[in-house]
């Protein structure tokens, strides 16, 4: 294809790129209720190469089909794709993760929030968007609802005490590459079609979880009686969760702005709760009900503006 048409074919955004974006992010709070179900077996690293083994059998044939693309891709289309495969998809997992393991739940739950606001910076300063005058004020609903949602009404115990630590930073890590994978998606799909970019976010993904798995060297013993639910789990998280999501994903933010993509990104957090309500009967407050309202009305007037 193509590039300077497939590029004007995406410089036009629509309302209907926000919803997409939204939905491809909802699908990642199912996450939890199926990797819960395998880390009793296996650690969260090998899970997720398992995950990505399974997606080579759908993302090799789509590479192979638009192969075209791949050459008038330059270093810093490689470069872009990289850093979404291993900063957004590998090693900024890890990252949150270790965050958690180390330091104050809450803090690296606050400073996670933190992620819209670089995506924002970024795009101004790498894709050169213009912002339109009443974004910043939706962003400010769209940061306090998801404040709401995870903290309430007070102020998280503990986080001023321990803003400054290596946790934190690993958490302002983790955000600034999420953050920066949207903006970095968003480059990538004015040069490549959005399942290009998907399959290609697998395959890339592949070699370094390689490394990480051996570097841990953790058991991969599995009861007998397990292995039918086991695969279940991982064949379902990976298509459902991983595939399918990813490509609703990558398909609305073809049609949207990275900034307004971030805003949108936050339906991921809404339906965790939802989850907690729904599957773990934790009680839904009336702070969390104020956040999620927030951060709908947040959405609705993007996809407005788009």
């Amino acid at each position: 294809m193509d590039t300077h048409a497939l590029a004007d074919q995406r410089s036009t955004f629509s309302s209907k790129g926000v919803w997409l974006v939204a939905l491809g992010a909802a699908f990642w709070g199912l996450g939890p209720l199926f990797r819960v179900l395998v880390l009793e077996y296996l650690t969260s690293t090998q899970i997720v190469l398992l995950e990505h083994l399974v997606l080579l059998v759908f993302a090799a044939p789509i590479v192979w089909k638009h192969r075209a693309e791949l050459k008038g891709a330059n270093w810093k289309h490689w470069g872009a794709l990289l850093f979404i495969s291993w900063g957004g998809s590998v090693i900024a997992t890890i990252m949150f993760t270790e965050a958690f393991a180390t330091g104050n739940a809450n803090t690296v739950l606050l400073l996670q929030k933190l992620q819209p606001l670089f995506a924002v910076i970024l795009a101004r300063f790498l894709l050169k968007e213009q912002l339109p005058k009443r974004f910043g004020y939706l962003l400010v609903v769209a940061l306090i609802g998801t404040y709401l949602l995870t903290f309430g009404w007070s102020l998280p115990q503990g986080v001023m005490s321990e803003v400054v630590g290596i946790s934190s930073l690993l958490a302002l890590g983790a955000a600034l590459l999420w953050g920066g994978s949207t903006v970095m998606g968003r480059y990538m799909l004015d040069k490549m079609q959005y399942e290009t970019v998907t399959a290609l976010r697998f395959l890339l993904a592949l070699p370094l979880l390689f490394v990480f798995t051996w570097s841990e060297n953790a058991s991969w013993s599995v009861p007998p009686e397990q292995y039918g639910s086991i695969t279940f789990y991982i064949i379902l998280q990976a298509v459902l969760l991983g595939l399918f999501s990813i490509l609703l994903y990558y398909r609305g933010l073809s049609e949207t702005k990275a900034s307004y993509a971030t805003l949108a990104e936050l339906s991921f957090p809404l339906v965790g709760m939802m989850m907690n309500w729904i599957v773990f009967n934790q009680m839904v407050t009336f702070a969390q009900l104020t956040g999620f309202v927030l951060i709908w009305i947040a959405l609705f007037y993007v996809s407005r503006q788009q």
